[in-house]
């Protein structure tokens, strides 16, 4: 399974969505859970968002992990960066495909050289918008492929006939 690893307040501070709601963080970094939730099971990514440790006294970083996704908070002074970093380096060097979400240059390019693929915020809110398209797509077309079970197909042909022309007179 393919590894996403997404600097989370680096993507809510770039989806104009997450920008308008950011003034209550807490709601912002669900939506974006949410979001990636749906995203990378569509995608079968395993997906990291990592958190800075922002407005916390945690001295140590916190996980909380539901299937394949996992939100991470770092510890107090570390950065997302940093721990993305890390983690980049330990996960290319068990040979681990792994693509990066972020749209910092440095982090791009420390990325790029730890032989991760990058993907900037703007590309990855593209990629989602995409996939809901096709998720909703595949949705109306098995809606339609479905059977109809309609009444009249399991009627017999006189009772037809007699609700057919109670219909008729109804709407005179």
């Amino acid at each position: 399974m393919e590894l996403l690893i997404v600097d989370g307040y680096n993507v809510i501070n770039a989806w104009p969505e997450l920008i308008a709601i950011r003034d209550n963080l807490e709601y912002a970094r669900d939506k974006l859970v949410d979001i990636l939730s749906e995203y990378g099971a569509y995608k079968r990514f395993r997906t990291i968002i990592v958190f800075d440790a922002h407005m916390t006294t945690e001295k140590s970083s916190s996980q909380s992990k539901t299937g394949a996704l996992a939100v991470i908070y770092t510890k107090e002074g570390e950065t997302a960066d940093s721990y993305i970093e890390k983690m980049v380096y330990d996960l290319v060097c068990h040979k681990k495909r792994i693509y990066v979400v972020t749209s910092d240059r440095a982090e791009q390019m420390f990325i790029l050289g730890a032989g991760a693929y990058r993907i900037s915020a703007r590309e990855l809110k593209n990629d989602v918008a995409a996939v809901k398209k096709e998720i909703a797509a595949s949705l109306s077309t098995k809606v339609l492929a479905r059977d109809r079970h309609e009444l009249g197909s399991r009627l017999e042909e006189d009772i037809m006939k007699r609700l057919n022309a109670m219909r008729r007179d109804g709407l005179d």
